[in-house]
């Protein structure tokens, strides 16, 4: 070969792998910003879910409170969008040398986007936890409805989303992101993947101390008997789950914050199993228990199945993902009973949705996922008891703190009148007495006298 052949040999080499190098970075380039739109798109997802979640509340209390629901469900996440992004965020993913809490990352800046997550990315992670923190304020809401104070129900609702779930999420999901450190429970091996117990228990367990310390409503037990409140309006709750199920296609396949590999297409399937299974299982539980196949139970299965897949979505297959979404429509049945024998007031079943059903879900990693065995069925078990030793504690002294200075359940008349009225001014349905027209009503007399004799024909003279 020539000198000027080995030359243009070169050169050609040199111009092919430079355009191979450029065509790698645009490639790379390009699928980062489709990790970013498939995480903004999962945020929305789940940030719809407050509708869902608004309209499964409203549907199962009755309906002298809808305003008031649905106003919580607003304020959590206005509050909790502004704390989380202030406090929690830095909490929960800053630097964090001591496995316990992150010290960094206050005020979500650009400056903290590119140090802890790097440039654009950072502010998708931003949103995609932002709407997870909402999420667990809001499970607070449907356990303690109907009788609680409106400003001391927003008090809590910043508690929870500036201390609670960001300092217990700091545990397990810290070393997500970054160069932050590990939580002492993720360096450890616990599994939580989309939160059955980072979200769902932390708020499930925040439930369970709103309701103990307010108390049941009143006229619910009697003579030491649970008395029927039913909701008013099924449909609505049913509409709501409905909503809940599409946006938990963002809250668990979102979780991946990536598309190459299509794993979330894989987690889509697990997590649509574990609802379906839930809902039928719970289903026939309840049609064997009260001999009709009830609806708020079938309802509350769909949801116990999400929540229960929630934590092993990735690493489960799809038979073992139905069968941790059965197992946990039959719980869901046996928990709302148990609390009610407890004469705990859980109006929508949040505490055993969420609370009872997180856990399950997480401990079914160490029982049915690609990572089972005794080890990290102990490692699963320490994980969901760390859950609830720090946030049932912690919700009760806030709780307290509430109920001993501004007060924490609004009186006996107010309750019996309604939250929407007392809090708001406002009826969700005002009737035509609220709406200041007053129908003439025609004594039985006149009415059988109008139907009998023939009306009158106006003189034309």
């Amino acid at each position: 070969m020539s000198r000027a052949s080995r030359v243009l040999t070169c050169v050609v080499l040199f111009a092919a792998s430079a355009a191979a190098q450029e065509e790698s970075v645009t490639a790379t380039a390009v699928l980062d910003d489709v990790n970013v739109l498939w995480t903004c798109l999962a945020a929305f997802l789940v940030f719809f879910m407050q509708a869902g979640f608004a309209l499964v509340e409203a549907g199962f209390t009755r309906a002298k409170n809808a305003c008031n629901i649905i106003m919580k469900n607003l304020m959590d996440f206005s509050i909790g969008s502004l704390s989380f992004w202030i406090v929690g965020f830095g909490l929960m993913f800053g630097m964090n040398e001591s496995g316990f809490v992150g010290t960094s990352g206050f005020f979500f800046d650009p400056d903290a986007a590119d140090a802890i997550l790097g440039g654009s990315f950072g502010w998708a992670f931003l949103l995609f936890q932002t709407v997870f923190a909402a999420t667990a304020a809001t499970i607070v809401s449907g356990a303690m409805a109907e009788r609680t104070k409106f400003v001391s129900y927003l008090a809590y609702s910043m508690a929870i989303t500036i201390i609670v779930y960001p300092i217990f999420g700091s545990w397990c999901w810290n070393g997500l992101v970054g160069d932050t450190g590990a939580g002492w429970l993720e360096s450890r091996g616990f599994l939580d993947f989309a939160g059955s117990t980072v979200v769902h228990s932390i708020g499930g367990w925040a439930a369970l101390a709103g309701a103990i310390v307010i108390g049941a409503r009143r006229g619910k037990y009697k003579n030491g008997q649970s008395q029927p409140m039913p909701g008013h309006n099924l449909p609505l709750a049913a509409l709501g789950v409905f909503i809940l199920w599409m946006g938990w296609f963002g809250f668990n396949p979102g979780s991946t914050t990536a598309v190459d590999g299509g794993s979330f297409a894989k987690i889509a399937v697990t997590t649509n199993l574990s609802a379906a299974a839930g809902s039928i299982v719970a289903m026939l539980v309840s049609w064997v228990v009260f001999k009709k196949p009830d609806v708020s139970f079938a309802l509350n299965g769909a949801l116990a199945g999400l929540v229960a897949i929630t934590a092993g979505c990735d690493i489960m297959s799809p038979a073992m993902a139905a069968l941790t979404g059965a197992i946990g429509g039959a719980i869901v049945v046996g928990s709302v009973m148990f609390f009610e024998k407890l004469k705990i007031d859980d109006p929508v079943g949040a505490v055993s949705v969420h609370g009872v059903c997180g856990a399950w879900g997480t401990l079914a990693i160490g029982l049915f996922s690609s990572e089972a065995g005794l080890q990290q069925l102990g490692i699963q078990a320490l994980g969901i008891a760390a859950g609830f030793a720090w946030a049932f504690p912690v919700s009760i002294l806030i709780f307290l703190l509430i109920k001993h200075t501004i007060g924490l359940r609004v009186s006996a008349e107010e309750e019996a009148a309604g939250l929407d009225m007392v809090e708001h001014g406002m009826h969700a349905y005002p009737s035509p007495m609220a709406l200041g027209v007053v129908p003439r009503v025609a004594p039985v007399a006149e009415k059988q006298r109008r139907v009998t004799e023939p009306i009158p024909v106006p003189s034309t003279s």
